[in-house]
Order: C-alpha cells, then structure tokens, then sequence
C-alpha cells in the first residue's frame, strides 16, 4: 500500500510508533525512525533488521522542538531516500497529576513535545511536500481529546491542541496537495498499559463495547490506511480507533 514511499516516523522505537515504523515498512516503504536517545533508536533499527534485513529503514534523534535539528534530519531523509511522502506526528508524553500538584515546568514540557515538537515538524515536512508536489501528514491524538481525562490536564490539553492543528492545516495546506489527519488511539495494549494490575484494567475493558483494549497493530493499520491511495479524499479527520469507548 505505500511502495516506493518514504516516510519519518516520530516516537518510533517503541509502543505504537515502532508498530507504525513496522508496519510501513511491511506495505513497501522507506522508513525513518526519530526517538529521543541514539541507543533506544539503535535498540529499534536492530530488532527491525533482524525480523527482515531487506527492511530500508534508518535512525535519528533531533530535538523535535529544534526547527534548525529537524529541518536537517528531514533533509538528511530526503537526500537518503529520495523524498518525504508522509510524516506520522507520533512523539508525545502523558501525564496523570492532579491540578492541585501540577508543576508548572511538568506542563510545559508536555506542551513543548505533545504541541511545539509537532508543529516545528509539520512545518519542516510540509516545506519538502510542497516542493515536491504534495504529501501526508498524520499526527498522534487520543481518546482524551474528545472526552478529557480525570487528572492530568497537560495531555488532554496538548491532543485537544493536536486536533485543532489537524484540522486548521487540513485547510490551509490542502492547495499543496497535503492531506492532514490524526488517529485518536483508545486503550492500547502498549508496555505502559501491559504494566497496570487486572484490577484496573478489567473496569477499563468493560467500557469498551467491543470487550477487549486495543492492539498497537490496530492502531497501526488506521494510520496505513490514512497514509494510502487508499485515503486520497480524507482530510482534516480525527479517527478514533478505541473499540467505541466512552470515557
């Protein structure tokens, strides 16, 4: 489904991000995979070279929020690969603070990878897509950009800045032929979620109709379909992909 395209890949050496790294690779393309520390990018390059050597992936970690770091690594992508057809927005952190016990700091370093990181890449990759005559932008939302969360505030906060991006750049870079969408993830069976007790997970279960959390593989496919041909007219969406979860 994406032969012959190239494609970067932020948050992509582990939970949903590596799934996403792998299964683009999967559908026929070039992947470049950002994460924050040479050894967790090198740890993901290995794995993915020892399920299939013939993979052509590659590694970096700029500081997202850094637009002269990105600008050049999405540089160094595109002389290596030979373009930029889609970036996936997938770098982020959560947060589970009550208001009262908020440090300020905390939330502000939420906002600057979860809100500033994804614009300064957007920017980056939607200066390469215009050049070259169009591309696909896809960023990370979640659940809690639509229905907000019982403590925590900076991460519904930075999704619900997430969605408004996507949809505002949907409109003004759709002229360029860059389509902007986002995935918002349900319960998702990523290590974090896999570490919780059963005691917190089954009242999570059963409010999802479908009985059972999400797979990074589902979460994964959402996001191929939104990169395809496939999705040529879709633009400006937040999917949720949650099993109809209603927080």
């Amino acid at each position: 489904m994406l032969k012959n395209k190239v494609a970067i890949v932020t948050g992509g050496t582990r939970g949903i991000g590596y799934e996403v790294v792998k299964t683009f690779l999967e559908n026929g393309a070039k992947v470049a995979l950002l994460g924050s520390k040479e050894e967790s990018v090198n740890k993901a390059l290995a794995r993915l070279k020892a399920e299939n050597g013939q993979y052509e992936v590659t590694g970096f970690y700029p500081d997202l929020a850094d637009p002269e770091q990105v600008a050049q690594t999405f540089q160094n992508v595109k002389e290596a690969f030979g373009s930029l057809d889609i970036l996936v927005n997938n770098a982020g952190i959560s947060a589970r603070e009550s208001l009262y016990d908020y440090d300020p700091k905390a939330f502000e370093s939420i906002m600057r990878l979860n809100v500033n990181a994804m614009f300064v890449c957007t920017q980056a990759a939607a200066r390469i897509m215009k050049e070259q005559g169009g591309g696909v932008i896809l960023n990370t939302s979640s659940m809690v950009s639509i229905y907000g969360q019982p403590s925590g505030v900076g991460y519904p906060a930075s999704k619900f800045a997430v969605n408004g991006l996507t949809k505002s750049l949907a409109r003004e870079l759709g002229k360029d032929n860059i389509r902007v969408n986002a995935v918002a993830p349900g319960i998702t069976a990523t290590d974090m979620v896999a570490a919780l007790p059963e005691e917190m997970i089954k009242p999570l279960i059963a409010t999802i109709p479908l009985g059972r959390v999400g797979t990074p593989r589902d979460i994964a496919n959402a996001f191929l379909f939104l990169a395809s041909d496939m999705a040529s007219y879709v633009t400006g969406e937040i999917l949720s992909v949650d099993g109809a979860a209603r927080a």
